[in-house]
Order: C-alpha cells, then structure tokens, then sequence
C-alpha cells in the first residue's frame, strides 16, 4: 500500500488501494512507457515494521506495506502491455534457497524479453527472521556473506549451467537440448549446496541487471563485486559525492570499471500546468504526510511523540528504557522537538521540486542540481506520491520536455564471477 510516501495512500484521489486489481498495473505501466521513464522500481518486505512502539499496530493502521503482494507476479502483466518499460524488483538472499529464485527470475527475463533487474537486498526486519523459523535477525554482516555466496550459485546457474546454443529444437532428430551442453553446477558451500543444472534455458539477459541499496561497510564491498546500479537515499549537500565514490572505488578493489557503476538517488518531483497548482498539490501532501509512518518505517527504538518537545533524545531513550548508543550522538544530543521537525521535513531536502514543467522549479530545485553535480550521479528514482495519477502528471510533463529516460550499458557475467 505505501512506503516512502508514508500517509499519501490517503489522498482523495489516490487510487494505491487497488493494487490487487490487475488493472491498476497494467495502467501504471501503460502510463510510464508513455513518459519516456526506464522502469519501474518496486521495493519489498518480507516481514512487517514491528519495532515502533512494540508491534505491528501503526503499520497495519498506515499501510506500510502491509498489506501487500509478491513484486515478481505483476511484472508479466505489465511487460505484456510495455515494450520498452524495464522492472526493477527487489528480492531477498536471506531466507529463501537461490535454486528456486535462480528459475523465477529467468522466467521473468523471458517473459520480459530482458527488461527485469534485481535489487539485491539482504532484509532487515526483525519480524522477517522470524517468519523464517529465526528466533532472530540474522547479524548483519553474516547477511552479507550468505549473498555472496546467493549469487555465486545464481552466476553458476544463469551463465554456466547452458551454453548458449545448448537449445537445438531439432525436431528430425527428436532433441530439445544437446545433453553435452548443459552441466550440473555441483556447488557445495557454507550456506548452500545446490546440483543443479538451471532449471530454464538462457534467457536474454541470463543475470539480469543487479541494483544494491546500501551503505554500510559490508555492502558497499558486497556492491563492489556485484552491483552495476546503487540505489540511495542519501540526502544533504555533497552526501551522495563521497557515497558514489566509496562504491567505485570498491569497484576498482574488485577489478572492475568503476567509471561504470551507476548510482541512483531517490527524489520527489510534484509537477502541475501552474505554479500555484504545483504548490497546492505540494500543501495537500504535506497535510496527508504520516509523521508516525516515518517513525514506523525507520523502525525507530521509541516513541518521540510521547515525550514533551524540550526534552533531550537522550533523556527520551533513557526514559523507555532504550540505550543511549541506539541512535547517533548527533541524534542523541538534540531535542525531541528538533527531531520531529527534521524527519517531518526530510523529503523536501536536496533531490525535491515543486515546479510546471517549464520553470524553474521552487523549493530545493537549487539544491538539487549542485548535489547531481557534486555527485555525478545518473538518474533518480522519482518517489510516488498518488498511484497511478501522480504518474500520469509526471509523465505529461515528461513528454512535453522530452522524456525521462536513461541508459545503462552492461556485459555478459562469467559463471565464476
């Protein structure tokens, strides 16, 4: 129902809350091949937000994706109605056996003809371990290293697995595949021992294009070895700078082009034919925004809202019980008022405008341009406020300019990469 857009599912004309109709897909996709965009991104959970004050509770009365569906089962839907629109999907290493992903998204690659990625995510919620039999999070930098050896079996499945021309259809001589062509995997590791062979013959991606969305130690070499596009929420003059250049550098570490590693940042763009439309669009959503869906979402370890403005973060831990340590000092040290009014206004930081489609627009249009500079960065995920109008707005306004579209060149994997 939401996620970034926490208290937008509520606007009048607001159509999110039919996503279990198929239609509303078809017409999302319909519509943002029309604007010229590259893709669509679809983030994902597999747990719900149970931190915040002490269970699911907010996040059920917020829809912070609760409820939701399984991302890959509209992608065929909305690829047979597009020709050119890619899907970006995100998908955990932690819990379910790369043999049975390995086929599904191979089947997603035919089925779009190459236009399917991958957001390579490892989960982090508490409640998703225990959805799998945990009793716990796994820690996180075993999360990691469970990944690595994910798409080690995946490399070996989708490109070593079949040769390329291992499909014959030779209907004469009654042979599908040449049996000579195709070869178990045999892999044998800590976390996975997988036979194989691949389950699908190539597809034409074979490993489609890989996307991260991280910035811890682990990750950014993890996204070193593997990641062609990184998506980040990384905000504040020059953040995503320095960001981009740690994940090419881990690149380089890892004998790969770093030059070639794409980053994405996310932004929110509220578009209409006037200035005065554009900021009344902006006021609705900001009467609509959830302060609570925040607070939900980012799993925060108590409840700002229950302690009086002037008292310090840390006096506010220390009063539900809350170690010091479980949030920054920078954090810490200020107010709870101060730190109400940051997140309530995070989204309107660096990568937001309010604007037609031909000013300049206001807000942190300024901002904006210097951090996409700053930060050579290659594109952005536009955050969806209202589904499918708000895309319908954006993209009138895209074709009107000239379209949203990027592009990213990529080669063939090996299976022992």
């Amino acid at each position: 129902m939401s996620h970034i857009t926490h208290g937008l599912w509520r606007l009048p004309d607001n159509r999110r809350d039919q996503y279990t109709d198929i239609r509303y897909w078809t017409t999302l996709a319909r519509t943002a091949e029309v604007g010229g965009f590259d893709a669509i991104f679809i983030a994902d959970v597999v747990g719900t937000y149970d931190v915040f004050r002490g269970g699911p509770a907010d996040a059920l009365r917020e829809g912070l994706q609760i409820p939701n569906n399984d991302p890959l089962l509209v992608v065929p839907a909305m690829a047979a109605v597009t020709e050119h629109l890619g899907f970006g999907i995100t998908f955990s290493t932690s819990y379910e056996p790369p043999f049975a992903f390995a086929r599904r998204m191979s089947t997603l690659d035919h089925l779009t003809n190459g236009r399917v990625a991958w957001n390579i995510v490892t989960s982090y919620l508490p409640n998703a371990a225990r959805n799998f039999g945990l009793a716990e999070e796994i820690p996180h930098d075993e999360r990691f290293a469970i990944a690595e050896e994910y798409l080690d079996v995946l490399y070996k499945l989708w490109e070593g697995s079949w040769d390329d021309d291992a499909v014959i259809r030779d209907r004469e001589a009654g042979v599908y595949s040449d049996p000579d062509k195709v070869r178990y995997i045999d892999h044998v590791g800590r976390y996975f021992q997988v036979a194989g062979p691949h389950l699908s013959e190539p597809s034409a991606q074979r490993t489609p294009l890989l996307y991260t969305a991280t910035a811890s130690p682990a990750g950014i070499a993890f996204a070193g070895r593997h990641a062609e596009a990184v998506f980040t929420g990384v905000r504040g003059p020059g953040g995503a700078g320095p960001l981009l250049e740690r994940f090419r550098a881990a690149a380089a570490d890892n004998g790969r082009d770093g030059a070639a590693l794409k980053i994405v940042v996310q932004a929110a763009v509220i578009v209409a034919p006037t200035q005065e439309e554009a900021e009344a669009k902006a006021a609705q959503y900001r009467e609509h925004a959830s302060i609570v869906g925040r607070f939900v979402h980012a799993g925060l370890p108590f409840d700002p809202l229950a302690h009086p403005e002037d008292r310090t973060v840390a006096e506010a831990l220390a009063a539900e019980g809350v170690p010091v340590d479980a949030l920054p000092p920078q954090v810490t040290a200020g107010t709870v008022g101060d730190f109400v009014s940051r997140v309530g206004s995070d989204l309107e930081r660096d990568f937001f405008a309010v604007g037609t489609p031909r000013s300049s627009p206001t807000r942190s249009s300024d901002g904006w341009t210097r951090s996409v500079s700053t930060a050579s960065t290659c594109g952005s995920t536009t955050a969806s406020t209202r589904s499918p109008i708000s895309s319908n707005s954006s993209c009138r306004s895209c074709v009107a300019e000239g379209g949203c579209a990027t592009h990213i060149d990529r080669g063939r994997r090996s299976a022992s990469a």
